[in-house]
């Protein structure tokens, strides 16, 4: 009984073993197994939008000052965007070094379905450098950002999908280039970033954009968008974009496109 039981360990040490290394054999490193939530309050001072003039009103847009707060905190070293229990209407909102976005619970950052209220920026897009409408949360450039809480950042998409299938039905060649509309977020040239516990929804693209990151987490992520009354057209949960080292875990997602999509490029990177 005795060798019986010391052969089923033995098994069971090698099959550990076994798991902690990629299908190449290659050995996983430590940074893949670790799966810690975020301290938040290890992150800097919390900006709480509503400390800085921004109202829970979703019918009243305030982007210029969600970016406000978010400039002031960078310009005093760093910080944490908290957006409280409420909801927040804003267009293309652009994180500096140092900053972070924390939602809490039945907190809604939304996203304007007003295209105008997202700025034309130089950005990626299907594989090519272009100039196209920025995403609702933007960073670029960042080493060590994160968005976390148990909120929800809601792109609001119902308008942009019906445009979209309304050119479908002029033209059944359309594309997403022709009926351009915003992503939810985009995070390119970024590093040690984390996203964790929030809802992803209704983005009117895609929804969670990586462009040229490397060492990401999302953890623990809520991604949807519907397929009626509208269906939401090309909303994929996640994109990777010539990305490297990034861990994928416990995440949900329902959307009408790609949920996990690997992206090389198509022309120069």
């Amino acid at each position: 009984m005795r060798i019986f039981l010391l052969w089923i360990a033995v098994c069971a040490s090698l099959q550990l073993v076994a798991q902690e290394k990629f299908p190449d054999g290659t050995p996983v490193p430590e940074w893949f197994k670790n799966n810690e939530q975020v301290k938040v309050a290890t992150l800097g001072k919390p900006y709480r939008l509503t400390d800085y003039g921004v109202i829970n009103d979703s019918t009243v847009l305030q982007t210029e000052k969600i970016q406000e707060v978010i400039d002031l905190a960078a310009s005093n070293g760093g910080g944490v965007l908290v957006v409280p229990s409420g909801t927040f209407l804003s267009g293309s909102l652009f994180f500096k070094p140092g900053t972070h976005l924390h939602i809490e619970a039945n907190g809604v950052l939304k996203g304007s379905d007003d295209i105008s209220h997202f700025p034309v920026v130089l950005t990626r897009m299907e594989g090519q450098t272009l100039k196209y409408f920025a995403a609702l949360v933007n960073a670029d450039g960042l080493d060590g950002f994160t968005i976390s809480g148990a909120g929800t950042i809601n792109g609001n998409g119902l308008r942009y999908w019906k445009s979209f299938w309304l050119r479908r039905e002029v033209n059944p060649g359309c594309t997403n280039m022709d009926e351009q509309r915003p992503r939810l977020v985009y995070l390119s040239n970024c590093k040690n970033v984390q996203l964790e516990g929030v809802r992803l929804m209704n983005s009117p693209f895609w929804t969670t954009h990586l462009y040229k990151c490397e060492h990401v987490k999302l953890l623990n992520l809520h991604i949807s968008s519907p397929k009626a009354p509208v269906k939401a057209p090309s909303t994929d949960a996640i994109d990777l974009d010539a990305c490297r080292n990034i861990l994928i875990k416990n995440c949900y997602m329902s959307v009408n496109d790609d949920a996990v999509a690997l992206k090389g490029g198509k022309g120069p990177c």
